[in-house]
């Protein structure tokens, strides 16, 4: 059965890249534009294996949205990875702190986004 990953991030263009890099087989792939659809979206879909966050989107950045969706029990254990530009360690560490797995700068080779999402997805989290 193929396990849901969720994409925030404000560009179409990393979006998309995304549902590219993931065989449609094995992942269903849904989108969010901000961290408050990706909030509404993980409300929606109780069974989201993966969430790949972007950290600068406009409305609710990326960090905020993981530090919401750590506070909320019935989400707090679904695997985070952040999807972004940023390298600033303050950021990194902030994430790591609100439960992230992993730091993927971006652009990430979609062989390297595979191996990351498969491996959390299969771990669990």
């Amino acid at each position: 059965m193929a396990k849901k990953i969720l994409i925030v991030d404000d560009s179409e263009t990393i979006r998309q890249q995304v549902r590219f890099a993931l065989p449609r087989d094995d992942f269903v792939v849904l989108e969010a534009s901000d961290g408050l659809e990706g909030l509404e979206q993980v409300a929606r879909e109780d069974d989201i294996a993966l969430v790949l966050i972007d950290v600068n989107m406009p409305r609710l950045g990326g960090l905020d949205m993981l530090e919401r969706l750590r506070a909320e029990p019935k989400h707090g254990e679904v695997a985070v990875l952040m999807l972004t530009t940023e390298v600033e360690r303050s950021l990194i560490d902030r994430a790591k702190r609100a439960g992230a797995k992993g730091w993927l700068i971006k652009p990430v080779k979609p062989e390297l986004l595979l191996a990351a999402v498969t491996k959390f997805v299969r771990s669990g989290g």
